[in-house]
């Protein structure tokens, strides 16, 4: 998988015509307008009729008495309509510019969005176009290809953005449904959940705690009807919803449109077709106060034909059109029959890629690749559709997601961590157990070390100087949480080794962002715990070299401590708490202890003061200075250490 931060060209492709969205058939004399870029609108047409379209389409579909792969005619039908959609998108010269100027400047990635109103259209198999001449990878499927990787979703026109928040703490619902004694592939999609979420689980002793873990970020809804769905979606906060159920037919009006079989509420020998809308309706419900609980972010649609929007005579789309139309982000489905193998290795390939927080435009991409190849026999990877909203700042929110993604995974080794460390302490464990406690402590170690690897490793030419030594500074408090760790159970070599890693990564994120007051004061803290001395030489030493920084961090925090309010200031005055400690290290001829301990007080006063909807500002700069009284022992700061946990503890 490509790297989430890695560039991506958006080229928006709108095809529009006159009259209402629907009761229009396709005709090659149907005069079509194409937007692409800044170039004017071009006339297109669609070189089908409308009855011949819907007969090759079915083609497409699987038949139950021949093997997929030695389905010639199924083959050859894929390739006829991939080259005709690709001689559609040659009729947008502007279409050819954009592709031929991301491979010229070396894009990582094209994202290719179709906004299209009328029904007819989205009958094309789109997904399928194979590249024309002028495009990049000529005669080989335009969304395979890899010499200038595209991505295409699908969007429905609307008067205005649509609010999402992307980076929102994910929480799945998995419902799947095998009425009336069908069968779905429910095992294999929950253990691809399973495993996509494994980063992110706690680690535990007991399964017991294990499971418990689990269902905090996974909750499964087995033979799922519509009001379960309704009533879980009413309240509780779904970030992303997998439904996995088989296709089927329903007919409207007259007309023959695809639904989701789930249960009926008489019970599950009995089926209910459930369309787009009613879909909809029950994942965007309002609890009993009338309040809609935030919408899905995310849904997943592992069911036959739910992007097959079948017939355009009435309103309505595909289930996925629905969804989308209804406010739900982004709705992946298949336009065609899907195979059992393939969904599986969606689910999976979607939801790993998802939850790692790569670009969801990447993971699309590599969806594609991964059917091409692990589903061979299959066209499924033409099947995959995506509707899609794209914010404005939609790069900036998958980069947020993926930053904060990779902490909550560093966060659960380190919970583990603590309590590794706290059973040695506590001294509760035999020699033997001791051993155990260190080996898996260190491999826990070496994974975090590893993941803030591949994080750095990560392209970042597009991050400002702040996001990038962020990361550099967040590798060195996760050195300095090793190297506590490490101390605590007697391994001062390794401890020595984490410190030296730690100054080392503050020292480049603080050369990096020299306004940073929270790297400045851990750079300096790191410096006083690495020479931790009572001794009046060391103590001038340290003074002449790194005094007048001290003295920077001091007023440049207190200069933003008037300009900052909320979280903000509450962290700046932790800062200016800790710089005061420090003050007795950089600066001990100016150093009053019972004045140095009414500063603090007021700082962590005036933090207590600061109207919080959030505590852990003010539960982690106690964990702060708790290290400096047990971690970092030392007769210089240990009364102020103290000042400062009894103050803060009052409000804990």
């Amino acid at each position: 998988m490509k790297a989430q931060s890695t560039e991506i060209r958006s080229v928006k492709l709108e095809l529009l015509r006159a009259g209402p969205t629907h009761n229009q058939l396709l005709s090659p004399l149907t005069n079509y307008i194409a937007l692409c870029g800044s170039d004017g609108p071009v006339t297109i047409n669609i070189p089908y009729e409308h009855r011949q379209l819907l007969m090759r389409l079915k083609r497409l579909k699987y038949p139950l008495d021949k093997d997929p792969a030695t389905d010639d005619q199924r083959q050859a039908e894929l390739r006829d309509i991939g080259e005709s959609l690709g001689r559609i998108f040659a009729q947008v010269p502007a279409l050819i510019s954009e592709l031929g100027a991301a491979a010229a400047d070396k894009s990582s990635l094209v994202h290719l969005s179709l906004s299209m109103s009328a029904f007819e259209l989205g009958l094309l198999p789109f997904e399928a176009a194979i590249a024309a001449d002028g495009f990049p990878g000529t005669g080989a499927p335009l969304f395979l290809q890899m010499r200038t990787p595209v991505s295409v979703t699908r969007e429905v026109r609307r008067g205005r953005p649509l609010p999402m928040n992307w980076a929102r703490t994910p929480k799945i619902l998995f419902a799947f449904a095998a009425p009336a004694g069908s069968y779905v592939p429910s095992q294999s999609h929950l253990q691809a959940l399973r495993e996509a979420i494994e980063p992110w689980v706690k680690l535990k002793d007991s399964p017991e705690q294990r499971i418990s873990e689990v269902k905090k970020l996974l909750t499964v809804l087995p033979q799922a009807t519509l009001e379960q769905l309704r009533a879980l979606c009413a309240t509780q906060e779904f970030t992303h919803v997998h439904i996995l159920a088989h296709g089927a037919p329903y007919q409207e009006s007259g007309d023959e449109h695809y639904g989701v079989a789930l249960c009926s509420e008489a019970g599950p020998d009995q089926i209910d077709v459930v369309d787009g809308e009613r879909l909809a309706v029950a994942l965007t419900a309002n609890d009993a106060l009338g309040t809609t609980h935030c919408r899905p972010t995310v849904v997943s649609l592992a069911t036959c034909d739910s992007g097959n929007i079948n017939s355009v005579l009435t309103p309505g789309g595909s289930i996925a059109h629905e969804l989308n139309s209804s406010g739900i982000p982004w709705v992946i489905a298949s336009q065609f029959p899907l195979w059992m193998k393939a969904s599986a290795i969606a689910a999976k390939v979607l939801y790993s890629g998802l939850l790692k927080g790569d670009d969801p435009r990447w993971v699309l991409h590599e969806l594609r690749q991964r059917l091409r190849t692990d589903a061979p026999e299959t066209h499924d990877w033409a099947s995959i559709v995506a509707y899609a909203t794209i914010p404005s700042d939609f790069a900036v929110q998958v980069q947020q997601f993926h930053a904060t993604q990779t902490q909550r995974k560093i966060e659960v080794k380190f919970d583990r961590i603590d309590e590794l460390v706290k059973t040695i302490t506590q001294g509760v464990t035999t020699s033997d157990q001791q051993t155990d406690v260190h080996e898996e402590l260190t491999a826990l170690s070496e994974a975090i070390r590893q993941e803030l690897k591949e994080w750095r490793d990560e392209p970042h030419d597009h991050l400002s100087k702040e996001e990038w030594s962020m990361r550099l500074g967040l590798s060195a408090a996760s050195e300095k949480r090793i190297g506590i760790a490490l101390d605590l159970i007697g391994a001062e070599k390794e401890a020595d080794q984490a410190y030296k890693c730690c100054f080392e990564f503050y020292q480049s994120a603080w050369t990096i962002d020299q306004s940073n007051h929270w790297l400045l004061t851990q750079y300096l803290s790191i410096i006083a715990i690495r020479n931790r001395t009572d001794d009046a030489a060391g103590l001038q030493k340290l003074s002449e070299h790194y005094g007048a920084i001290w003295s920077a961090a001091l007023e440049m925090t207190s200069w933003k401590l008037n300009l900052n309010s909320g979280k903000d200031k509450v962290y700046l005055l932790a800062t200016l708490a800790e710089l005061t400690l420090l003050n007795a290290v950089y600066h001990p001829e100016k150093a009053d202890p019972k004045a140095l301990q009414q500063t603090i007080r007021r700082y962590c006063k005036a933090m207590l003061d600061e109207p919080l909807t959030d505590k852990f500002p003010v539960l982690s700069t106690r964990r702060q200075f708790s290290r400096y009284l047990l971690e970092w022992k030392s007769p210089i700061w240990q009364d102020l250490a103290q000042t400062a946990v009894d103050a803060l503890t009052e409000e804990a």
